[in-house]
């Protein structure tokens, strides 16, 4: 009798843990912009081409792009003056930067993941921000969440209004 109370206890407690696990496996999947864009409207796009890394005094980014995104960019595109295709779509990941104590020069690397931020063009949809709906997510280290910033797609359209002439666009396809 012993025996089965033990091992219901050690299913419970199993199944209790999976749960967790499948709750913070679902966090990306399930949080958006109120009003807005949703983390999942952006699968795989850790896995997109780099357009160009940036950086501030405090944190180091990487600006990637989908296929779309990259062919636009490779072609010209928004610096010839054509728009940025519909479809095409952008991430910046934002990290704290710290500096790598095992390098033999002074270098930044990322250290904390801050925050992960999209954009994608849709011309007739988004036409009331310049073509483009933007969403922005902080991270959460401590529980592996991510907490959306602003609410409606248009929440970083106001930034991008100083690059207009560029289709809204700050970052350029950086040469290899």
């Amino acid at each position: 009798m012993k025996r089965q109370h033990i091992a219901s206890l050690v299913v419970l407690a199993a199944s209790v843990f999976v749960g967790t696990l499948t709750l913070v496996a679902q966090g990306r999947a399930t949080v958006k912009v109120p009003d807005g864009l949703a983390f999942s409207d952006f699968k795989g796009y850790d896995a997109w081409q780099t357009i160009a890394p940036s950086q501030t005094p405090e944190e180091i980014k990487s600006i990637l792009g989908n296929a779309a995104m990259i062919t636009a960019l490779k072609a010209g595109i928004p610096g010839n003056g054509k728009p940025v295709p519909d479809g095409a779509m952008m991430t910046k990941i934002d990290w704290v930067k710290h500096g790598n104590p095992v390098s033999p020069y002074t270098v930044d690397v990322p250290s904390a993941l801050k925050s992960v931020s999209f954009m994608v063009k849709d011309s007739k949809k988004y036409a009331a921000s310049g073509g483009w709906a933007y969403a922005q997510f902080t991270y959460n280290p401590a529980s592996d969440t991510f907490t959306p910033v602003g609410t409606g797609v248009a929440c970083g359209f106001a930034c991008h209004t100083r690059v207009k002439a560029n289709d809204y666009v700050f970052t350029k396809y950086a040469p290899r």
